[in-house]
Formats: C-alpha cells, structure tokens, sequence
C-alpha cells in the first residue's frame, strides 16, 4: 500500500470540547510517525451498540491533540467558529447562491429517484397481479362450490320455515352476477403495457427534498494555519501531562486506562502487536499517596500481568509547557506475593 502524503501542520477539529480527526490519512499518518492512536467514535447511525467495528472520525485525547501542536505537527481548529467565518466573511454572495443552487439541484434528483421507485414497485404490483390472475381466463374451468353461498351450520332444532324465493338482488349477491349471465373474465395486461400505463402517468416532482451536506468542503475553505504557537489556543490538560510526555518520548504507545482503573495504559508497541505492559497514573511530585492506592495499584497491575507504574515532574514546576517530559521520574510497582 502507497503511503499518501500528509501536509504538515493538519488541522485537529474542536467540536463540544472534544479534539476530532475526519480524515483516514491523517489518522494513518499520526498512528505510523507520531505513536498516536486515538479512539474511532464513528458508528452506523443505525447500529449505535458496536463495540468493536468503528470508524471516523479519531477522538484524541487532550494530552494527545496538545502533543501534536507542541510538536508543531498540528493546530486546533474550532470548528463552529471556522464554519460560521466561513460562511459569513468566506463566501461572496454569487458563491452562496451556486452553493444553494446546487443543493436544491441535488435535492431535486432525489427526489425524482425516490418517485422513480415508487413508480417500479407500483408497476412490480401490478405485473404480480397480472401473474396471478393469468389462470383464470377460462370461466367453465372454475368449481360450482366457488358460487354457491356459505354452508349453514347445523342446528338441533329444525323449525318449519315457508319456502322462499330468492329476489334478484340476492342471486346477485349469491352467484356474483346476474341470472343467465356470465362473470367478465380479468384481463391480464402485458408487462409493456403495465409499465406504459404507469409511466404515463409520472410526473416530474416540482418540490425538492432536503439535504443536508456531509462535507463543508467544498466551498468552505480552511485558513492558513498559524506559524507562531499560540499558547492560548492549546488544549488544557490534566497534572499527568508530563509524565504522559515523558513515556512518549520513550517511543510508547498511550491509550486511556479507564477499564484497568488508571489513566493511561502503556505499550512498547503498537497495540495491534503488543499487549500494555504497564498501568499508569500521573502525580505531582509533592503530591500525598494513599498507601492503599499503591498496594491496590501493585496488585491489580500484577493480576493482569502488567506493571503499575506511576510518576511526576520533579520539583515544583509552573505551567506544564512545551518539554514537559524533562525532569520526570518514574516508578514501578508490581506486587510480589501473588
């Protein structure tokens, strides 16, 4: 397989405070040079229960998205701010009418498609009919049972009754048609002639469906990234960012640790050939430690065969910034009498 080539710095898309990645290449990309896997959140709007086959769009985790614009690999695009700018200040009012004409237009073959399969099904009816209806062009071939009327159930009590003579009205409704007279037999229209009847009638439909677009591009174009890092665009991350870093930079592979009851688990590899060898959990390096967090920690690490690794930046640093991975220790715990 061709590797596709990814213009550096790519956009990571901002949506409800979560950091989103739409395009395959990129999320290829990030998983191949820069260790990152991300979680594919994308699912059959149908289907919603899937467990295992997801798809695009990549969520990131903070810590993540904000490796990626520190690396200069990336910037952050908040995506209802670029989507009203660029409708707003991007597009003239000649590229906003094109734009409408062209939805109404796809709109409009949609909704002739939808009306072209109603008209094939109508006429797919109406040749089953036909079908049905062939075997019974000749009359004499039916039983008499099929026009005499329904059977009297019998009673215990017979009670003399006069003889009565059937008017016309009810040997109409008995034998289906009048005395001395024979049912008109169905005709059964050939298929070319079902379906010039149905298409004759078809008309082209004058109002258009509604569409909605799956992609703002085009015509929304995106602006040209920044060259300067802004740190007030950076995404805010928790006190465990520098050890998230610091592993990082030792080649690992980081993926939220929520199921083992950590914050990360950790992989020398990429977790499609590797198992997680530790579990990991951020502190600050003056931070206080339950003593029953460790043995718990070291316990459940070593009954799922991994490490439970915890660590800190050293010292008393400000803001966690760019280079947050130096000066950070960290230790391993595992619980030997098991």
């Amino acid at each position: 397989m061709a590797n596709v080539s990814v213009s550096e710095p790519f956009p990571i898309f901002l949506v409800a405070n979560r950091y989103l990645i739409h395009d395959i290449n990129v999320i290829t990309y990030i998983r191949r040079k820069y260790n990152t896997t991300g979680v594919l959140i994308g699912s059959i709007p149908q289907v919603p229960q899937q467990n295992v086959f997801m798809g695009v769009p990549l969520e990131l985790m903070p810590e993540e998205a904000r490796l990626l614009v520190e690396k200069g690999v990336a910037h952050i695009v908040d995506d209802v701010n670029a989507h009203k700018d660029g409708l707003l200040l991007g597009l003239s009012e000649e590229e906003r009418k094109a734009y409408t004409r062209m939805l109404e237009k796809q709109g409009l073959d949609a909704a002739r498609a939808a009306q072209k399969r109603a008209v094939n099904r109508k006429e797919q009816s109406l040749q089953k009919l036909a079908q049905k209806n062939r075997g019974t062009e000749n009359w004499n071939d039916i039983p008499d049972d099929m026009f005499s009327g329904p059977r009297k159930s019998k009673s215990k009590r017979k009670t003399p009754s006069a003889p009565m003579t059937p008017t016309t009205d009810e040997e109409e409704t008995l034998f289906g048609s009048p005395a001395n007279s024979f049912p008109t037999p169905a005709v059964s229209l050939p298929p070319s002639v079902l379906s010039h009847a149905s298409s004759s009638h078809v008309k082209t439909p004058e109002e258009p469906l509604l569409i909605t677009p799956t992609l703002s591009y085009p015509p929304l174009q995106l602006r040209t990234p920044p060259t300067t890092l802004d740190t007030a665009t950076l995404p805010p991350v928790p006190r465990s960012y520098p050890l998230f870093a610091y592993l990082h930079s030792k080649d690992y592979f980081l993926l939220p640790g929520l199921r083992f009851g950590c914050q990360y688990t950790a992989y020398p590899g990429d977790p499609l050939r590797f198992h997680s060898h530790f579990l990991v959990n951020g502190m600050d390096w003056d931070e206080e430690i339950n003593l029953l967090d460790l043995v718990g920690g070291g316990r459940l690490g070593t009954g799922v065969k991994k490490g439970y690794l915890i660590g800190g930046k050293e010292g008393t640093g400000g803001e966690v910034g760019e280079g947050a991975e130096d000066g950070v220790r960290a230790f391993c715990i595992e619980w030997g009498g098991m």
